[in-house]
């Protein structure tokens, strides 16, 4: 019994041993800012993220224990406002603006040619500008690789402000994943020129600016509120669209997982393909967001005839 005993002790000394110790505590409100925070710093930081696969942005309802990993967070990363509604008061509240990084000014940022800038956009704060889905500027910035390219220099910024953290190893990763994302680019551009004549549709405006950074044509959206089934003027100008098109394609999502789309293209010869705007079956590792863009990729190319 006292060999037992031991032999126990000395294996739970070892396991405790073994344990990886982080330097630091990141939360991401979705899996794509997740894997470009792991992307970054490495296996040096534990990042846990809000929102599980199959839940909205827009609605989640946050859990006791996700509250408390928010309080013991060192740094939270979100897009803002216009994407997860549910963080809003909360992470502009006292408690978590000095801890809190918005991406949702990064578009604005890139647009005006300043790459530099990255102090300033890598404060919790944000300017007021609410939107719902269809007005304004999309919230869906991490699609865009040249967006997520300075969202992962803003994530860079803001760690190398913990004491804990190696600068040499950030820097590294950093420059490692631009020179992965710049090749995945290329890849991605040179496979997706053969869709070009398609006309690709998407659930809702989640895809643009995919299709903005790749030249790729689409022809139209389904919603323009992802929250609300379409109004009958709408579908009716999309049916229209489906008809017209070359090739048409419909690009659904997992999250949405709503029949209706299937009487809207009923009779007409349209090809169906899946892809998912939060990375919900990406492996979450420094290349997750490389596979993430590869699997956009992935799903146009399933739209070509066979």
């Amino acid at each position: 019994m006292q060999f037992k005993t031991v032999a126990l002790a000395l294996g739970f000394s070892a396991f405790i041993a073994t344990a990886p110790a982080f330097a630091a505590n990141v939360v991401a409100s979705i899996k794509p800012v997740e894997l470009l925070v792991k992307a970054v710093a490495g296996d040096s930081v534990n990042v846990s993220t809000l929102v599980p696969p199959g839940s909205s942005p827009h609605s989640y309802n946050m859990r006791p224990s996700q509250r408390r990993a928010l309080e013991q967070a060192d740094l939270i990363f979100w897009i803002g406002p216009e994407m997860e509604t549910f963080l809003h008061r909360l992470l502009t509240g006292s408690e978590f603006v000095d801890r809190t990084v918005a991406f949702t000014d990064v578009s604005e940022t890139l647009n005006k040619g300043d790459h530099d800038n990255k102090q300033d956009q890598s404060h919790g704060h944000h300017h007021g500008h609410h939107h719902d889905h269809g007005d304004g500027d999309d919230p869906h910035i991490w699609v865009d690789p040249e967006l997520a390219r300075q969202m992962a220099r803003n994530i860079h910024a803001r760690l190398l402000t913990l004491n804990d953290l190696d600068k040499a190893e950030l820097d590294a990763n950093l420059a490692r994943f631009e020179a992965k994302l710049t090749e995945a680019e290329s890849n991605i551009r040179s496979r997706l020129a053969q869709a070009s004549d398609i006309g690709l549709f998407a659930y809702h405006s989640a895809f643009e600016p995919f299709a903005e950074h790749y030249g790729l044509t689409l022809e139209g959206v389904l919603t323009l509120n992802p929250e609300l089934s379409p109004g009958a003027r709408h579908i009716a100008e999309v049916q229209q669209k489906l008809q017209q098109a070359n090739q048409p394609c419909l690009l659904t999502e997992p999250q949405f997982n709503r029949q209706w789309w299937r009487s809207i293209t009923e009779g007409l010869d349209v090809t169906f393909s899946s892809w998912d705007p939060l990375a919900t079956n990406i492996e979450s590792n420094a290349d997750g967001y490389i596979s993430f863009q590869n699997s956009i990729a992935d799903a146009v190319i399933n739209c070509l005839p066979q």
